[in-house]
Order: structure tokens, then C-alpha cells, then sequence
């Protein structure tokens, strides 16, 4: 992506089944669960670099041992930091004890049965250490002690805080993840006040009702509780002092989880390679969280999937295709090559299907794979082209003939690469778009000047910034006679408020050539009214509020659109001719079938609270605020 934005965190967990001795006999370490634990959070370091944090619970301890430990950085290394300061800890024992599992668990930190890891990209807030998860509501009672961490927005937060308050809570401070953990907490509470009165009532003494409470926790029913009224995208993981676990998904889908069991482990991911590779799996041993479930995970059982929240509506996060998970999954790779391949038509046909005088290429790194797609394509096409000339010519046919036909080939250069040493420290605004516009090193001799046409692909374009002040001026210095700049994600038109970092319109191009399409056009009346009517949804409660922003964009084709992008985006001063291409919204859903979350491109919310911060983000643009619509 062209375009730097934060986006989805990274969760990890792993419950051990079995006494470390076991592991550490079968696998040759007590710190089985430390490793891959490192592991996980380190191959999905993509998801998380403004900080990370790990928790470990120890599974029963005497009263009076430490049982809960946490771990958090928000240093630009923050993984390493963790681990290398976990690690130290065991530095200097003896080799005995190092082999002896049982004095390490009643000894050392970190050596407990239940771990937690997060990573994170934070769309609000600072990136101090108070900001990374996990959070711990701590408790004498192991049953109300309470860790939560996850991948999560919710749009309601000031609804839940006022419900908090309701209660009789004092919250610190009005935020999603401190909302998440008193809400949690406060039904947790709940039901060991339950639990404590029926055993009780029927007679056991409190020693004997604490261990009680812990096998008899209703992790369903807590949840079923907690999150009623949560609107969002979310995957929450938490761990309860007694040694419960949980990892919750949104009705809809739209954040990932991922997990594995055996009569060893339980291990959940936010992507599925992760998983495979940590654990050397196959594809069909992991599966995905149903959405609006949780994997309740019991101290002295399997992990089993449980209903919390229904929904008819499934949009898992197409982005998470396109972009933020990493393309090593079987089903994502497949499906990036796919958003490549069907551009292909529609490239041949801006082009004038002229391979002769065409340079295909990408934008590093992450379009690669659509690259491949798009290239796969053309050839495709180029196939059908040579088999139909070569049928052609009949009796005519010749060696020499066959071959010139058979000479025309795709061009695919590596015309870009990235230089990622090269930081933009300079606060200067002047300087800085200097610096920028060195960001990427060209490949010079890769075209010819004045008469090709240079195609390159990139996964999305947001605010188009990067493409305006860096690659095209650094593109056009190849000479190309016309730069084609192809997006394997559709235009994108509306606030995203589900974890990704896209939530004021003004930002976005797209949004911007719409508007300046109806000003060109004297249209004043329509922004007028989009404002009026924003503004009349927000009186009104979630639920009843529609998209009072998508008539901006009913007006234009997606070409005339595209076509005042490439205006916007065009350099001063470059000789080239540039084109942009966006990939279609129906393209998109043959390519990703399973994740119809398309909100940030159509405006379809699967959430009331996202049609409110449309509506909300819109009166920000209209009014003049450069603040966040949630």
C-alpha cells in the first residue's frame, strides 16, 4: 500500500493441557509455551508496531503466590523487549532447576499454564505503555481477576460508558478497551455472587465454594451479558484468574480468529497461517471462530465454540484480502492473484490492448501478488490472441510467421523499489516532500522514453498522497509516455470505524474528486443537502439512521470519478499522461466471496453505529473539523 494507515491488532493465546514436566519432556524445554507464544506474536508483527503485551496465568497456586504475570512495551522493538526481559529472568539458574518444571512453576515468573499476547495498531489515543493491552482488573478472589486484551473498535463507546455509570460504576476514562474490561467485569462479578449464594444456600463452607465457583463459571452466559449492546468489530480474548479463558467474534465477522486443539494445546491466532506455521499444522486442522460465538476455553477441559450474539448479517473485513493479513494464507494468496486477474480486461482495454508499448509492474511490496494476477491476465489473453492470428493464417502458416506472432510478450519490469532505510524525520514540509520523493529508487533502461506506457499496481488508495508526492514524480523520471496506476481495492468513499484507521472522509480521494466533480458542476445544492440530512440522521437513535452521504457519489460513474482522481493526484510538472483504475465493488466480491464486508467502499455498514460515523464524519468535513467521526 502506497498509503501508510494503522489498521486491525493481533491477538494470540495458548493453553497448555498438560504439567509443563510434559513438555518439557516430549519437546525438550519447560518453556514450550514462551516460545511459540514469541513465535505467534513474531509472525504477526504485521499487525501490531506501536506496542505489544503478553500475560501468563499459573494454574493452581497456594494462596499467597503470585499466579499472574504481564509483560507490556511500547518500544519500536516492543516483541523483542518482552521476551528478551522475560528471558532474563531465568538467566543464572543452575541447570537443575532449570530442568526441575515444578520449582520453576512455584519460583519463577512466566512459567504458568495460560498465555495472552497483543499486538497493537492504535487508531486513538498516544502510544505510551498505558495504551497496550492487555488490561488486568484485578481481584483477591482468582474468579474476579479479569485480563482482557483484542482486535477491536466499537462506534458505541459513550453508550457504554453512561450504562457503566448506570451501574454504579466509577470508570476512569471513556475509552473502548477500559469500557470492554469493566463491562466484562462487572457481569463476572455478577455471576460469582451467584454462584456463592447457591452453593451457600446449599450448605458448603467459603473454602470449599471458591473452587466450586471456578469449575461452575458460566463464561456464556457472562458474555451473553456483557456484550448485548456492543456495536463494532471485534475479537476480545480474555483470561480469568482461575484459569477460564475466552476469545469472543463479532456477530458479523468482521475481525478474524482463528484456532487449533488437541489433547495438548489450544492455540488461537488472529490469522491462520500463524497457527500452521507455529505449530507445523495443516490448513484443515485449524478453523475459524463463527461469528458472534466464543471459544470458551475451561481450566480443566477443551475449548468448545459457544453462541453469544446472533446476527443474519456476515461482512468479514475484505481488507483483510486485500491488504493487512499476510499473504502467505492458502485462501488469500489465492484471492489477491484473483483482485489481479480480473483487472486485467479492463487494463487491456485503456491501453489499446498495445502489449508492444506497455511496462507492467507494482508498487512494493505488498501488490506483488495481485501483480501476479494481473499479469496471469494478460498472458491469458495473449494466449487467445496468438492461437486466433496463428488459426488465421491458414495455408498462409510459416515458421517465420508463428514465430512473429509468437513474439509478442508481456513486459514486466521491477521498476520500483522500495528504500526502506530512508525515514522522513525532517518536520519541514518543503524538505520533507523532498525526502519523500526518494522514498523509491527506479530502475532506470526498464522503459522507453516517450512511447511506452507504464502499468503499475498498487492494493488500495486512500488519501493518495504518497502517489502524488513520491511515485509518480519518481515513475516519470523512466520517461514513460503514459503512467497507468491500477488499485486492486475498489475507490475508497466512506469512514471505516471497525479498526481501521480511515475515519475522516475529507482524507480520502476519492471523496475529494466527488466533491470537486459537483462544484465543477455548479452542484452546490447536493453537498447542501447530504449536510442537512447528516445532520437530521444524527438526531435520530442508530438504529433508524441511513447513509445520508452515499448521493454524493450517486451522481458520477466510477470512470468520471477515476478520471478527476488521476486530476487530483497528477504532479506538476511530470511529463507523462496518468491514469487511474480502480477495481469494481462486484469484482471484489468474486474475488473474496467469504468476506462481503465492504463498508469503506460502499457504505453498506453491518453496524448502526457505522452509519452513524458516516453521517457524523460528513458533518465534521462540512463543518470545518479535523477530528475523528467516533
Amino acid at each position: 500500500m502506497s498509503d501508510a494507515i494503522k489498521h486491525e491488532c493481533g491477538i494470540a493465546l495458548v493453553k497448555l493441557k498438560k504439567p509443563l514436566s510434559f513438555y518439557a519432556e516430549k519437546y525438550g524445554t519447560p518453556f514450550y509455551a514462551l516460545n511459540k507464544m514469541y513465535l505467534m506474536m513474531e509472525k504477526q508483527h504485521n499487525r501490531g508496531q506501536d506496542g505489544a503485551g503478553v500475560a501468563n496465568i499459573k494454574f493452581d497456586v497456594k494462596p499467597g503466590q503470585r499466579y499472574l504475570y504481564r509483560k507490556r512495551s511500547a518500544s519500536s522493538k516492543s516483541i523483542q523487549d518482552i521476551f528478551k526481559s522475560i528471558q532474563k529472568k531465568f538467566k543464572g539458574l543452575s541447570k537443575s532447576q532449570l530442568a526441575d518444571t515444578d520449582w520453576l512453576k512455584h519460583n519463577m515468573p512466566f512459567t504458568g499454564e495460560l498465555w495472552l499476547g497483543h499486538l497493537r495498531y492504535g487508531t486513538f489515543g498516544g502510544n505510551s505503555i498505558e495504551a497496550c493491552h492487555p488490561f488486568v482488573r484485578q481481584n483477591n478472589w482468582m474468579t474476579r481477576t479479569l485480563v482482557t486484551a483484542g482486535n477491536f473498535n466499537l462506534t458505541n463507546v459513550d453508550e457504554l460508558f453512561h450504562k457503566l455509570v448506570e451501574l454504579g460504576q466509577h470508570p476512569k476514562e471513556i475509552a473502548d478497551t477500559v469500557t470492554v474490561l469493566e463491562k466484562i467485569g462487572h457481569f463476572q462479578d455478577q455471576e460469582v455472587e451467584r454462584l456463592f449464594r447457591q452453593f451457600k444456600d446449599e450448605g458448603y463452607e467459603n473454602e470449599e465454594i471458591s473452587g466450586l465457583i471456578a469449575r461452575n463459571m458460566d463464561v456464556q452466559r457472562i458474555l451473553q451479558r456483557s456484550a448485548s449492546d456492543w456495536d463494532g468489530g471485534y475479537a476480545m480474548m480474555g483470561l480469568m484468574g482461575h484459569g477460564d479463558a475466552f476469545v469472543l467474534r463479532d456477530p458479523a465477522g468482521i475481525r478474524p480468529a482463528f484456532y487449533y486443539q488437541d489433547e495438548e494445546i489450544v492455540v488461537v491466532a488472529s490469522e491462520r497461517p500463524v497457527i500452521q506455521t507455529a505449530f507445523n499444522l495443516q490448513l484443515d486442522q485449524i478453523r475459524e471462530l463463527t461469528p458472534g460465538h466464543a471459544l470458551v476455553i475451561k481450566k480443566a477441559g477443551d475449548a468448545e465454540e459457544k453462541l453469544v450474539r446472533q446476527s443474519d448479517v456476515k461482512a468479514s473485513c475484505s481488507f483483510e484480502r486485500i491488504y493487512f493479513s499476510r499473504g502467505s494464507d492458502r485462501d488469500i494468496y489465492r484471492e489477491r492473484k484473483m483482485l489481479g486477474n480480473l483487472l486485467a480486461k479492463r487494463v487491456l482495454e485503456e491501453i489499446g490492448y498495445d502489449l508492444d508499448n506497455a511496462v507492467f509492474s507494482f508498487i512494493p511490496n505488498t501488490a506483488e501478488i495481485a501483480f501476479y494476477g494481473l499479469i496471469k491476465g494478460v498472458e491469458n489473453y495473449l494466449d487467445e490472441m496468438k492461437a486466433r492470428k496463428i488459426l488465421e493464417l491458414g495455408n498462409q502458416a510459416s515458421i517465420e510467421k508463428i514465430s512473429e506472432i509468437l513474439a509478442t510478450r508481456t513486459q514486466i519490469e521491477k521498476v520500483a523499489i522500495k528504500d526502506a532505510k530512508l525515514r522522513t524525520f525532517i518536520t519541514s514540509d518543503s524538505d520533507r516532500d523532498d525526502l519523500v520523493a526518494h522514498v523509491y529508487d527506479v530502475t532506470y533502461g526498464t522503459v522507453n522514453q516517450g512511447k511506452d506506457t507504464l502499468i503499475v499496481i498498487d492494493d488500495s488508495i486512500v488519501r493518495g498522497t504518497t502517489l502524488k508526492k513520491s511515485i509518480l514524480k519518481i515513475l516519470d523520471r523512466l520517461g514513460p509516455k503514459k503512467i497507468v496506476v491500477v488499485s486492486s481495492a475498489p475507490q475508497i468513499r466512506y469512514p471505516d470505524c471497525y479498526g481501521i484507521d480511515m475515519a475522516k472522509l475529507g482524507d480520502f480521494v476519492a471523496f475529494q474528486a466527488a466533491i470537486a466533480l459537483h462544484k465543477e458542476q455548479g452542484n452546490l445544492a447536493i453537498i447542501d443537502s447530504v449536510f442537512q440530512n447528516a445532520k437530521a440522521q444524527l438526531l435520530k437513535p442508530k438504529e433508524e439512521q441511513i447513509n445520508a452521504v452515499k448521493p454524493i457519489y450517486d451522481a458520477f460513474t466510477q470512470q468520471q470519478v477515476e478520471a478527476k482522481i488521476a486530476e487530483l493526484l497528477t504532479p506538476k510538472g511530470i511529463g507523462a499522461e496518468v491514469q487511474i483504475i480502480f477495481q469494481s465493488i462486484d469484482d471484489l466480491h468474486k474475488a473474496c466471496p467469504g468476506h462481503a464486508g465492504d463498508w469503506y467502499f460502499s457504505g453498506n455498514y453491518p453496524t448502526p453505529g457505522g452509519v452513524r460515523v458516516a453521517n457524523r464524519a460528513f458533518v465534521n468535513y462540512y463543518e470545518g473539523k479535523n477530528e475523528r467521526a467516533y
